[in-house]
């Protein structure tokens, strides 16, 4: 495999794994944060810190040349900007920064769809969200489209992404607390190994635009709560509904399930972790 100048935007929970898998496979990485601190721990993990705030236009002027981009940024409540800002204004800012000549990996989410009922959905489904993520996720898709028809782009569709230091609400269930969800519909996930696997094949593949990211095995919500509890010696969790008008009640409310022939097609032929049990025992017995 050659050797690429890597910039990874938004190196989170994601966005280090990568930066981790690059830099030890030889790659030359650069990483963007808006803190100092951060910036040092970057540079003693050999990776070169860029004190940049994509929302800010002026902070990308000086960004590197580089072969590939991943593009891995969460919303952070705290900054004072709405989602459109972040999401969408600082994607703008970024294209505009960018040489069209990078390969650019887009980290948008499974939650650009609108299915329930359990129905399954790849690619080629329609979708119109009903919760603003997943709005300004399908916006910023939108600018590459628009803005990029004949550039090296790829937009990976993430299911719930879960992995160490990363389980969700176990630690709810270990307490033996109620957990506010509704337990019969699905849940869809993919480690985070398996996530930047994905990332690493989506720079080398030019078969699809875009992708959806998930394990082998959609599950009902108890059923992996279920998982954690006889991993764990737990109690058998308990549900609760979650209040009304929450954004823990509209995450319980999807229902659908992530068919991930695609990926398994062209990127990853196998999963280090094809189902939320390999996944959580990787996790659990550590």
């Amino acid at each position: 495999m050659p050797k690429f100048r890597i910039l990874i935007v938004g190196c989170g929970y994601l966005g280090s794994v990568v930066a981790k898998m690059a830099h030890d496979s030889g790659h030359t990485v650069f990483a963007t944060t808006r803190r100092p601190q951060r910036a040092i721990e970057l540079r003693q993990q050999g990776i070169e810190p860029i004190l940049a705030d994509w929302t800010n236009r002026s902070s990308l002027q000086a960004l590197p040349e580089v072969d590939r981009v991943l593009v891995a940024v969460s919303y952070d409540s705290a900054s004072g900007l709405s989602r459109y800002e972040s999401q969408v204004g600082g994607m703008r800012n970024l294209l505009e920064a960018v040489p069209e000549q990078a390969h650019l990996c887009y980290i948008s989410t499974t939650g650009v769809y609108h299915q329930t009922g359990g129905v399954w959905v790849d690619e080629r489904s329609p979708a119109k969200p009903n919760r603003e993520g997943g709005r300004v996720h399908l916006q910023a898709e939108d600018l590459l489209h628009r803005h990029r028809p004949a550039a090296p782009w790829i937009i990976l569709r993430l299911a719930g992404i879960y992995g160490p230091g990363r389980v969700p609400r176990i630690a709810t269930l270990l307490e033996g607390q109620p957990i506010a969800s509704a337990e019969d519909g699905y849940l869809n996930l993919i480690h985070v190994d398996d996530a930047a696997g994905a990332v690493f094949a989506a720079w080398q593949d030019s078969s699809y635009r875009m992708y959806v990211v998930g394990d082998d095995e959609p599950m009902p919500r108890r059923d992996f709560y279920c998982e954690i509890a006889r991993q764990c010696g737990a109690a058998t969790p308990v549900f609760e509904p979650p209040p009304a008008g929450s954004a823990k009640q509209m995450r319980s409310e999807s229902n659908k399930r992530i068919w991930n022939r695609r990926l398994k097609g062209n990127l990853l032929p196998r999963l280090a972790f094809p189902t939320y049990r390999e996944g959580l025992a990787s996790i659990l017995k550590t």
